[in-house]
Formats: C-alpha cells, structure tokens, sequence
C-alpha cells in the first residue's frame, strides 16, 4: 500500500527553524515527483516546494525562497522540507505528497497544482508565534 506519513511540526518563535521529515511506504520518492503544500482555514492548499529527481525539477513559492530547502534522502526513502527564519504567515499545516507523474518541468511556468498529487500525508501543523 502507498502510503506517506509527515512529522515534525511544532509551535516556534519568529525567526526559528524546523524541519519536517515525509517518510514513505510502497513507492521510491527519487521515481516520482513529491512536493509540500500547506493550508490555512483562510486560504486554498497552496504548493511550498516541488522536487522531481527524474527532471531535476525544483520549485519554491516566493514567499520561502531563500528559506525553506526540500530534498531526499533516498536511503531513508524520506522527504524533508527545512524551514528557517520562520514567520507567522508561514503559520499552516503542512502536507507532503507524490505525484501522479514524475516530471516537474511545468513548474518554470505554473506552480505544482494539488490535482497533480494522488498520494498525500496526513499533515503536520507548524505553527509559527510572533
């Protein structure tokens, strides 16, 4: 079964860390598109990051460029999202997610859309204090 479980949310102040950690079960991240979305109960699910392997497609929303980094560790088959100086508007849950395809070449031009992710973790909440 395929399945995607993310941890490591958490409560921290203004200008903080964390870094969220996706591990995953039936599929091989490097084989596939993944990304991190967040939402709010304000705002639509919106794409963070992108990572394709297969392409070597990477995508940051502006508001994180700079800040967050997304990578693999393929010998953990886990993907990682690393959030550095933190603000409130990065305040959401998080969710990680695989795509339905394994390229990434789109997103020079439109950001990650969520109907192209067909697996998804349960989310992680970080919530950042001012």
């Amino acid at each position: 079964e395929v399945q995607l479980q993310a941890s490591g949310g958490g409560l921290v102040q203004t200008g903080g860390s964390l870094k969220l950690s996706c591990t995953a079960s039936g599929f091989a991240f490097d084989d596939w598109a993944v990304g991190w979305f967040r939402q709010t109960p304000e705002k639509e699910r919106e794409a963070v990051s992108g990572l394709s392997s297969t392409d070597n497609s990477i995508y940051y929303n502006e508001a994180v460029k700079g800040r967050f980094t997304i990578s693999i560790d393929n010998a953990k088959n886990t993907l990682y999202l690393q959030m550095n100086s933190l603000k409130p508007e990065d305040t959401a849950v998080h969710y990680c997610a695989k795509g339905a395809g394994r390229l990434g070449s789109t997103w020079r031009l439109l950001p990650p859309l969520w109907s192209e992710f067909d697996v998804w973790g349960q989310g992680t909440l970080v919530t950042v204090s001012s």
